[in-house]
């Protein structure tokens, strides 16, 4: 029996809640003591908490709207600047790089589930972890509608991990060039030069305006539908077979196939990254509110062990292997400094943190650190990563599904 202040059937009422946590989450970050953490994990907070003292409803028709039209909507709104073609040729090293940690991670998330016994759906967690941290929240609320996961207590769980260790991660990263002997470990490389391209903001956030948005909600809208379309006529053609996994692989590659093909009318879509971001933190909001915190509280431990399998994993894979590379180029190159093999640590850094946090923080720290040069290649590691990371995620979740 729904007791709670706010009824589930009061649509609008549990919608003006969502937004208004994703709204604090937005604003919690801004604030000194709320800058520890993403956004995410102060919506997310939020959400538990206003679900489990009786605010909202655990359940409620407007959390299956979001779930069913915001999360397949805001694939293509974080994909409007995914120029394969740009991704390609000036990721550089740090593209490179990006190609290793994401090795990283899926080998990391495929150990985890050897090492430790998530339950039955071991296989579909390790695809939504896979795929988050091959590029961000985007994929996660891709692969999780995609697998059918709904277990709301293990994935609030999974959220709630899930930002606090990229958190703890981030600062690991930021600590990491200060090692003169971890650096000494890669080639050495300036990277404080700031070029013209650099200079512009890579991400198309600036002049929003009414037109802008339209073009970005009817290019996110056109394209989902076109992938429905595709995922029927697939169902229809070869009966017998379930195309539905697919559907976000299509929405996927139908977004960026305009994006490459024509950059310069898709870049005009000011506004459609945020767009996307204000869209995910209202998902979470929303998988949160279903969360039990005791059922919470029991799940999270074995989750944080699989993530921190993972990372290690994957910080194993970027800085030993990634060394063991970086030396080889250095050593059998006659010119090392033009070698895409001749990695340094703040392109292992950058790329890393493009794979696990994505397209925002990777060139956020790289300016702070000092390395301006790095902050496009970047955000086109993390774009790519919004790319490739569903699609891996989808892979790994279907191999190890029980």
């Amino acid at each position: 029996m729904d007791t709670s202040l706010i009824s589930a059937e009061q649509h609008f009422a549990v919608a003006a809640s969502l937004f208004s946590i994703a709204f604090f989450g937005f604003w919690a970050e801004k604030r000194k003591w709320g800058a520890m953490v993403t956004g995410a994990v102060w919506a997310i907070l939020a959400a538990i908490v206003a679900s489990n003292i009786g605010l909202i409803p655990k359940d409620a028709p407007f959390y299956g709207f979001v779930f069913n039209y915001f999360v397949p909507a805001l694939i293509p709104l974080f994909l409007v600047n995914a120029n394969i073609k740009r991704i390609i040729v000036e990721s550089g090293r740090v593209g490179i790089a990006f190609i290793l940690a994401s090795f990283g991670t899926a080998l990391g998330a495929v150990v985890g589930i050897q090492l430790l016994d998530l339950g039955s759906k071991e296989g579909d967690l390790a695809g939504i972890f896979t795929a988050t941290y091959t590029g961000g929240s985007v994929n996660y609320a891709a692969v999780i509608q995609s697998t059918g996961f709904d277990d709301a207590n293990i994935i609030s769980a999974a959220t709630a991990v899930d930002n606090l260790m990229s958190a703890v991660f981030l600062a690991g990263l930021a600590i990491m060039p200060a090692s003169k002997w971890l650096m000494s470990k890669f080639a050495t490389r300036d990277h404080s030069i700031k070029t013209e391209e650099e200079t512009s903001s890579p991400t198309g956030q600036s002049n929003v305006t009414g037109f802008s948005i339209a073009a970005a909600l009817t290019f996110s809208f056109a394209v989902v539908a076109i992938s429905d379309l595709l995922v029927l006529w697939l169902n229809t053609a070869f009966n017998g077979f379930d195309m539905n996994r697919l559907r976000y692989i299509f929405i996927t590659l139908l977004a960026i196939i305009p994006a490459s093909l024509f950059p310069k009318k898709t870049a005009k879509m000011h506004g459609a990254e945020t767009l996307g971001l204000v869209l995910a933190f209202v998902f979470f909001a929303a998988i949160a509110a279903g969360a039990d915190v005791k059922k919470l509280i029991s799940a999270a431990p074995i989750l944080m062990a699989y993530v921190l399998i993972l990372l290690a994993i994957h910080l194993f894979v970027i800085l030993v292997i990634g060394s063991l590379i970086a030396k080889a180029a250095q050593r059998f190159s006659s010119n090392p400094d033009k070698n895409l093999f001749a990695l340094s640590l703040p392109e292992i850094v950058t790329a890393s943190n493009a794979a696990i946090l994505g397209a925002t923080t990777a060139p956020a720290l790289a300016v702070a650190r000092g390395w301006p040069a790095l902050a496009t290649p970047g955000v086109l590691a993390g774009v790519a990563g919004y790319i490739i990371g569903t699609p891996l995620g989808i892979t790994i979740a279907a191999i190890f599904s029980s």
